[in-house]
């Protein structure tokens, strides 16, 4: 344990990420899973070598394998932090406006919450968690605080500091939250203008590395193996169509994970 301990220490602020992710794990669990996975992943690999190659040197495999897998896999948890950013992020503005109708048709706040877990999957799940919190004890402004804390989304971590502050000082909850949400609005039409922008040269891109250089590269390269006398078998040509299609599933892959998160 004391190892997995040191482990976990290679990723700074790892319990706090793993609670943003909803990862019941500690660091220590996390790792040990990791740091397996990636064993039995390395071992999987030199057993495939092993058998292609029929040569004990691959044995070196593991020790190289396992700490660049463990590396790899140790960020699953940044990942899945992002994917929930993104989709708090698609559901914030329609909730928060949800959310202020509510409030200013007199709907008490814990009965609001109430309605944003029914309507909202995503966003719903953290103003129910407050509503848990609630149920079993907690003040309202201690179940707020310590939900946002565990949010992975920086615009609701605003909308709920927004609320801890209206609580506490007594203003205006619903005018407090329409002047976020305003604000949140014109930062989504900021990120889709700066989004069209990048998708431009993009396009371009991928018009000349996935679309004319394969088709003029094989082209080229048909040409010269014939001059030169180099024989181009089906092998040859299938690993030129599996890279070129593996180029354009890395530019969609790119394009996608570009594309900002609206709501709005």
């Amino acid at each position: 344990m004391a190892f997995y301990k040191r482990l976990s220490k290679i990723v700074p602020g790892l319990g706090d990420k793993l609670h943003q992710a909803g990862i019941l794990d500690t660091p220590e669990e996390y790792v040990r899973k990791i740091f397996f996975t990636s064993l039995m992943i390395a071992i999987g690999l030199f057993l495939v070598f092993f058998v292609f190659f029929l040569s004990p040197i691959v044995i070196l495999v593991v020790p190289f394998a396992v700490p660049l897998l463990f590396m790899y896999l140790v960020k699953y948890v940044d990942i899945k932090i992002e994917n929930l950013r993104k989709r708090i992020d698609e559901e914030i503005v329609y909730a928060g406006r949800f959310l202020i109708i509510e409030l200013e048709s007199g709907v008490p706040l814990d009965k609001a919450f109430e309605s944003i877990q029914t309507n909202y999957q995503v966003v719903g799940a953290y103003f129910g968690d407050i509503i848990n919190r609630v149920y079993l004890g907690t003040n309202m402004e201690e179940a707020i605080n310590d939900t946002l804390l565990s949010s992975p989304s920086p615009t609701l971590r605003r909308i709920l500091w927004q609320l801890l502050n209206s609580m506490k000082t007594g203003s205006d909850v619903a005018g407090a939250i329409n002047s976020v949400i305003d604000q949140i609005v014109k930062e989504q039409q900021i990120a889709v203008k700066e989004y069209g922008k990048k998708l431009n040269p993009l396009a371009m891109f991928y018009m000349m590395i996935s679309v004319i250089v394969p088709s003029l590269g094989t082209t080229m390269l048909v040409v010269i193996a014939t001059f030169i006398g180099i024989k181009l078998n089906l092998v040859v040509l299938l690993a030129l169509a599996a890279f070129v299609g593996f180029v354009q599933m890395m530019f969609l892959s790119i394009i996608k994970s570009s594309r900002p998160p609206i709501s709005a």
